[in-house]
């Protein structure tokens, strides 16, 4: 039986794949910083009868991360798939972003991957096997207004992901990536527009206004969660997997249309046309 490594899975689509895999026994282990919902997770893989390791852990902590693999290992003897779920949000005009503050999501939603991949591919390696899957975005290839940094940070997944591939595939380890454009959680919920005053704010809050909209009638984190176990769960997955018809669409238009058709349907479909 396989065991799967999950951060960031104390809520939403990381919390949802826990307990699909508990559902069918898998063994699962996982961090996040949200003590709570560790805790109550835990609750409920007892209760599934799941065998399971859970521990609070910030992604970036490098040290911690490497006593986690090893308390993996020591428990379940063997990893054979690691989804990188954990990240953050980052919304804001590029010109009033605080570029401190964007280093952290770049820490977080880029090197957070890297190094939870880090940590169990030697192992995978050694056993000729394995799944690396990554939580990236629609904008990790259709770059969007106003999530300038998010969507850098998803370029760079997306990068790291497409060349990783090409290293770890000889020894059997499969790498795919999870591409939503919307999910319907409180992911996004936070995001506000810019202060008064700003040249920005206007179209922004539209952009958002636009966005509730969409996530309304989104995936659920449930629903995510099956697509995502699907992949997690195939012999041989794609690097790009989208959750949706609509977003597999709309994805394999971005590969033919010119720049200028796709950067006219974006703005008409977000309503930020000037």
């Amino acid at each position: 039986m396989q065991t799967v490594v999950i951060t960031g899975l104390a809520q939403g689509i990381g919390r949802e794949v826990a307990r699909l895999l508990a559902r069918s026994k898998v063994p699962v282990a996982g961090f996040d910083v949200d003590k709570e919902g560790i805790e109550s997770l835990e609750k409920e893989l007892e209760e599934a009868g799941s065998d399971h390791l859970l521990t609070v852990l910030d992604v970036t902590d490098r040290p911690g991360i490497k006593k986690f693999r090893d308390a993996v290992l020591g428990k379940f003897g063997r990893v054979d798939a690691v989804l990188s779920n954990v990240g953050i949000d980052f919304f804001g005009p590029f010109e009033e972003l605080d570029l401190d503050k964007a280093l952290r999501c770049l820490e977080i939603n880029v090197i957070g991957a890297a190094a939870i991949f880090q940590a169990f591919l030697p192992s995978m390696r050694e056993n000729r096997s394995g799944k690396l899957v990554a939580m990236s975005s629609m904008v990790g290839q259709i770059p969007w207004p106003f999530v300038s940094v998010y969507s850098a940070s998803k370029h760079a997944l997306e990068g790291l992901a497409a060349s990783l591939r090409l290293e770890v595939e000889p020894f059997g380890i499969k790498v795919a990536l999870i591409e939503p454009a919307q999910v319907s959680s409180s992911f996004a919920a936070r995001r506000q527009p810019p202060a008064e005053g700003s040249p920005y704010r206007e179209r922004a809050a539209r952009f958002i206004e636009r966005d509730n909209v969409l996530i309304k009638g989104a995936h659920t984190p449930a629903q995510a969660a099956a697509a995502i176990v699907k992949v997690i769960n195939s012999r041989n997955p794609k690097l790009f997997n989208e959750l949706a018809l609509k977003d597999r669409a709309f994805m394999s238009l971005n590969r033919v249309l010119p720049y200028r058709m796709r950067d006219a349907i974006l703005v008409r479909q977000m309503d930020i046309k000037v």
